[in-house]
């Protein structure tokens, strides 16, 4: 399991900051929404073409807070990176971020027809659970996906967000659903990156000016009313 709690030095200048950890102490659990980004095979199966290997120690954790919700009817949105059919329109990624053979690749494994799209097979996904696919970092940015349109239409305000990669689109969406004024909880042991200091970064830049940083068990709590300062 990689890194769950915010770096001491972090945690000491939130402290002198705002005299607390938790930016959010008065939780609603009937205006929550659980955002569950690229649980997806290609990036969580062993050998898969785009691993992220410490994303399968994530699974049970979502799992439990997946459960958690669907019994507090809060709504389970599963999160897909997606490419249409006749290749991706994000130029500027495919053109200056990747190789032009690699840039073709990657756009086939996130093809609706390969099994690599799908949602991870460890993952619960029940048939009430929504799919949203996104062709952004982003599932927040307009024209990336309905993500913000969907969980206004259902009266969230706050957002528990879980997945993989924790440093690129699981820190773009919460980043971006704070900017457009949601509450952001970033389950720091449902989330997960290549490597322990990636993540390490995304819960200590988060925790300071876009989220409350927790755990599954805290969120847990948050559901059922218990919360902590």
């Amino acid at each position: 399991m990689q890194p769950t709690a915010v770096s001491n030095y972090i945690r000491e200048r939130i402290l002198q900051r705002r005299g607390r950890m938790r930016i959010f102490t008065e939780l609603d659990a009937s205006r929550m929404a659980l955002v569950i980004v690229d649980m997806q095979n290609v990036f969580c199966q062993p050998g898969a073409a785009l691993e992220i290997a410490p994303s399968r120690d994530t699974a049970d954790n979502i799992n439990r807070l997946a459960v958690a919700c669907r019994e507090q009817d809060i709504p389970v949105i599963w999160i897909r990176s997606y490419h249409p059919p006749g290749g991706a329109d994000w130029r500027m990624f495919f053109d200056h971020f990747v190789t032009p053979e690699r840039s073709e690749w990657a756009a086939q494994q996130l093809e609706e027809s390969n099994p690599g799209s799908q949602i991870y097979d460890a993952m619960q996904v029940e048939e009430l659970d929504f799919i949203v696919n996104k062709i952004r970092y982003s599932a927040m940015i307009p024209g990336s996906s309905n993500l913000e349109r969907l969980v206004r239409s259902l009266g969230k305000d706050t957002l528990i967000v879980c997945g993989t990669r924790s440093n690129v689109c699981c820190e773009s969406t919460a980043r971006d659903a704070m900017m457009l004024d949601f509450k952001v909880l970033f389950v720091s042991d449902g989330t997960s990156a290549m490597s322990d200091q990636e993540h390490q970064a995304t819960l200590d830049i988060l925790a300071q000016s876009f989220a409350d940083v927790v755990t599954t068990d805290e969120v847990l709590k948050d559901i059922h009313g218990d919360h902590a300062n």
